[in-house]
């Protein structure tokens, strides 16, 4: 057992959580700071505990990873809901699913690896959330456009 690089995996994941989870907090988002940071800090414990369970059988190490992936999706897919409008939560249940992974790298101390996807994702969320809205309201504008006009 390696103490000292659990301890910073674990440490990480919950920063790393904390951050992606702040900026979906932000956002009024239902996925938020606690959820992101659990995710996040229960996918590090568990590849933490699969490199210990598989001291000597390097397979079993993928096979609870891939355990992970799995249950993690079941996450998400609770996060997305379909109604009439179209469909919501797609993000929030990919986030969830990065989150896992940025976990996942943590407890395999893979630090650089979460580090660096982590920076990238508060980009992709921030950065691309700004420039969603013009695009949100041109498409809005045209689908507005397309209502006959004796239908108002």
């Amino acid at each position: 057992m390696n103490w000292p690089h659990d301890l910073l995996s674990i440490v990480l994941a919950t920063v790393f959580g904390a951050l992606i989870g702040l900026e979906r907090e932000f956002h009024g988002k239902a996925a938020g700071l606690r959820t992101n940071i659990l995710i996040c800090l229960g996918a590090a414990v568990f590849t933490i505990i699969s490199r210990q369970m598989a001291t000597g059988a390097e397979d079993s190490v993928t096979r609870i990873a891939a355990q992970i992936v799995t249950g993690v999706g079941f996450l998400g897919a609770g996060a997305i809901i379909q109604d009439r409008g179209g469909v919501h939560g797609l993000t929030t249940a990919a986030t969830i699913w990065l989150v896992a992974s940025i976990g996942m790298a943590c407890g395999a101390h893979l630090y650089q690896l979460a580090l660096i996807t982590t920076l990238i994702a508060i980009i992709v969320l921030i950065g691309l959330a700004k420039l969603a809205r013009p695009l949100e309201r041109h498409e809005q504008r045209n689908n507005a456009k397309d209502i006959p006009q004796d239908s108002m």
